[in-house]
């Protein structure tokens, strides 16, 4: 026994630098295909920057909309503004000096209101993390459940399939009005719109501002992840290695959530992140709607007054929330399951 035992130990120190390389060759497959994402992102990029450039350029009178339209604006002032702004000079020109400063962190001035740009969505960032985060919660905590139970149960199946479809069918805006004219104005249990009261401080305060807007984004991604889940559940359950646990006596709770649930989450991470980086990015008729202080109804604003500096922010704001998000989900999707395979 003790010459077994020393074989069996001095077997295991052989292995040891054997894993130690497979796993550090793991890592360096993983760093490779994750500059490789990141690489082919930049590219996207350019390339959506530069369709937002020439669409605001587009535009019936472009930047200059809003001055243009101002009978107390005179002409002369205007050759001047356009002078100062660098808009006398040709497109290329423009959009090459744009995209540098971009980069560098200068996103220009608000018409509006003169203000950096960068200082306007940085004020109004934290109000679209906080209803993002929460609604995301808020969606995982119903999707999960859901999408187990329905792709073991048929009865369920069939509620959980009709409400999603509902959720999912009926307009963001339509629910969110709904949800004000019933809970706001009928019972008044909570606030119809803002992110705290005048002169309130509290956190219960702040609370109930964030239900009805968080109800509201999480019951479409609820809706649309616990479908998704349940498909990739189905079809876990009838792989092999399913049956195979099975047939050694495994629980059927330790088969669900040890094996099933861990492999079919996977591909379930890009579809949320891409997901989250919508939100993130700004969920703009949620908080048009709610009034709620976040970068989504700063576009609207942007929108409404023509202040194109603040909305070829936002645009690329978002563009490269969906890209890194996306990328994201594809090497969390490599770690988690190790089935997928860099291409060759």
């Amino acid at each position: 026994m003790s010459g077994s035992g020393k074989s069996r130990r001095h077997g295991r120190l052989r292995d040891a630098p054997r894993v130690s390389e497979r796993v550090g060759s793991q890592a360096a497959t993983l760093w490779r295909f994750a500059l490789r994402r990141l690489a082919q992102a930049v590219p996207l990029l350019l390339v959506v920057s530069l369709v937002v450039f020439g669409l605001i350029h587009l535009v019936p009178g472009g930047p200059m909309a809003l001055y243009l339209e101002n009978p107390n604006v005179r002409p002369e002032d205007i050759a001047r503004l356009r002078a100062s702004l660098g808009l006398d000079r040709p497109l290329a020109v423009q959009y090459v000096s744009w995209l540098g400063a971009f980069v560098q962190g200068d996103w220009g001035y608000s018409f509006s209101d003169g203000r950096p740009v960068i200082e306007r969505i940085a004020e109004r960032l934290p109000a679209t993390i906080e209803l993002g985060l929460t609604s995301t919660a808020l969606a995982l905590l119903v999707a999960i459940p859901v999408g187990l139970l329905a792709a073991r149960r048929p009865r369920v199946d069939q509620l959980a399939s009709a409400t999603a479809i509902a959720a999912i069918s009926l307009p963001t805006f339509w629910s969110g009005l709904i949800l004000q004219l019933v809970f706001a104005n009928l019972l008044g249990w909570l606030p119809s719109s803002g992110r705290v009261s005048f002169g309130a401080t509290g956190a219960a305060d702040r609370l109930t501002h964030l239900v009805l807007p968080c109800v509201v984004l999480a019951t479409v991604h609820a809706a649309a992840w616990s479908r998704y889940l349940r498909g990739s559940v189905r079809e876990v359950l009838a792989a092999p290695f399913v049956r195979a646990a099975r047939a050694r006596g495994v629980r059927e709770r330790a088969v669900l959530f040890r094996h099933v649930l861990r492999a079919a989450v996977g591909p379930m991470i890009t579809v949320v992140l891409l997901d989250v980086s919508i939100m993130a990015s700004g969920a703009v008729v949620t908080e048009s709607i709610f009034a709620w202080p976040g970068v989504g109804s700063l576009f609207t604003e942007a929108m409404v007054k023509r202040d194109y500096t603040v909305l070829m922010a936002f645009l690329m704001c978002a563009a490269t929330s969906v890209v890194v998000f996306g990328a994201a989900g594809d090497i969390a999707l490599r770690i988690v399951d190790p089935r997928v395979r860099e291409d060759a």
